[in-house]
Order: C-alpha cells, then sequence, then structure tokens
C-alpha cells in the first residue's frame, strides 16, 4: 500500500524514481538511491520510519495516510509497533508584512508577529510565515490564510512561490510558470491575471509555499 502511494506522489510530479532520490538527497541530504525507490514502490524493502516522515514532508500529506491513505487525518495514529520521535522543542517562526527594500527577508523591520511551531514539523532551511491577501489564490490558498515558506530562489514548473514585487517591497504568492525564456506568474482565481516577468517588470522570487492554515 505505501509502494502504491509513493508511486502515485511520484507521478504526479512527472518524476522518475532517479529524479525523486536526487530531489530528496538534495534536500535532506541523504544517500537515496533509485534502487531503493524501485524496491519500495514494489514492497520489496520495508521503509524506515524515518523516511516515511521525509517523504511526506516532500509531498506534503500526513505520514500516517502515507501509509495507509484510506485513515481520515481526524483519527490517524501511528500503529504502536512504529514509535515516532517527537521534538519537544517548538521554534517561533517570523510571520512578515511589508518588506523594507533593501533589507534581508526576516530582518526585525519586517516581522509583524510570530507562529510557534515544532522543530520536526518545519523543513530544512530558513522559514517564515506570509499572510494570504485577497482572492488570487482562491480557492487553492484562501483568504488570510498564513503560508509556510521555505526561503529558495527558484521553483520548480507549477509551484506556488513568494515572490517579491512592486521594487522589492510587497511579496505575493503566485504559481510558477515557465514557458521558453518567459517566466508567468499566475494566480489561481480565474478573474485575476497572471503577472509576467519581464526586465521591465523584474520580480525576486523569495521562496516556495509548503502549506498553510487559517484561522477558521
Amino acid at each position: 500500500m505505501f509502494g502504491e502511494r509513493l508511486k502515485k506522489l511520484r507521478k504526479s510530479r512527472n518524476f522518475s524514481q532517479d529524479k525523486l532520490a536526487d530531489e530528496l538527497n538534495k534536500k535532506y541530504d541523504k544517500k537515496i538511491s533509485k534502487s531503493m525507490i524501485s524496491r519500495w514502490e514494489n514492497g520489496k524493502n520495508d521503509i524506515q520510519m524515518e523516511m516515511v516522515h521525509i517523504i511526506a514532508d516532500y509531498f506534503n500529506v500526513n505520514p500516517v495516510r502515507l501509509i495507509n491513505p484510506v485513515i481520515t487525518d481526524s483519527v490517524a495514529t501511528l500503529p504502536r509497533n512504529l514509535v515516532e520521535e517527537k521534538s519537544s522543542k517548538n521554534i517561533q517562526v517570523p510571520i512578515l508584512g511589508e518588506i523594507a527594500c533593501g533589507d534581508p527577508i526576516t530582518a526585525e523591520e519586517n516581522i509583524e508577529g510570530y507562529l510557534e511551531e515544532p522543530e520536526d514539523s518545519l523543513p530544512s532551511g530558513t522559514v517564515f510565515y506570509l499572510v494570504a491577501k485577497g482572492h488570487s489564490m482562491e480557492p487553492t490558498i484562501p483568504n488570510g490564510s498564513n503560508v509556510l515558506i521555505r526561503e529558495q530562489p527558484e521553483v520548480e514548473d507549477d509551484e506556488i512561490a513568494a515572490v517579491l514585487v512592486n521594487s522589492d517591497t510587497e511579496a505575493t504568492l503566485k504559481r510558477v510558470k515557465h514557458q521558453g525564456n518567459m517566466i508567468m506568474l499566475m494566480p489561481d482565481n480565474k478573474d485575476y491575471s497572471p503577472i509576467i516577468i519581464t526586465s521591465d517588470n523584474p520580480v525576486r522570487i523569495l521562496g516556495k509555499a509548503i502549506r498553510y492554515t487559517t484561522n477558521l
């Protein structure tokens, strides 16, 4: 069952087994081979719980549902023979507001507040929250959501990114589309228009959207 779920997730990104292994190795500093992924997908090798959590984090899915997709999030608990080590350390993740031109992204001048998160629930690297303002990414990301961003200068095609616009003073969330040498920032709401990146309209990618929470 895990193998079928992993294969489905891999194919949803149009990844080969080699590509997925490379992506996991780069992000989590592991030594995963194509043959390991092949054995997991074919059910020939048991997978360690650490790797279940890594794969779940990469694809942004519940690790328990990765093992057993029929379990709903509301009742998802780990099987008794699997022990999940939980970190007792919480981290204050900054919430960014208006961005001061020229300052580092997480400079104090840009921070409106903090959200506390368990350290082991966060991806590697520098992370921060942006508040989704407006309706351009609905229904994918509701207005007012707190969106967790991992800082990185590039994202893959069709991923949602936080992007600096308006002379590096305003951050917006958009889906990145590459077409030849052109890049378009696409809203998910069809009532809004895409932003075309040109030399006259430069933007800068802040990072990749990982997940969001709402106050509802």
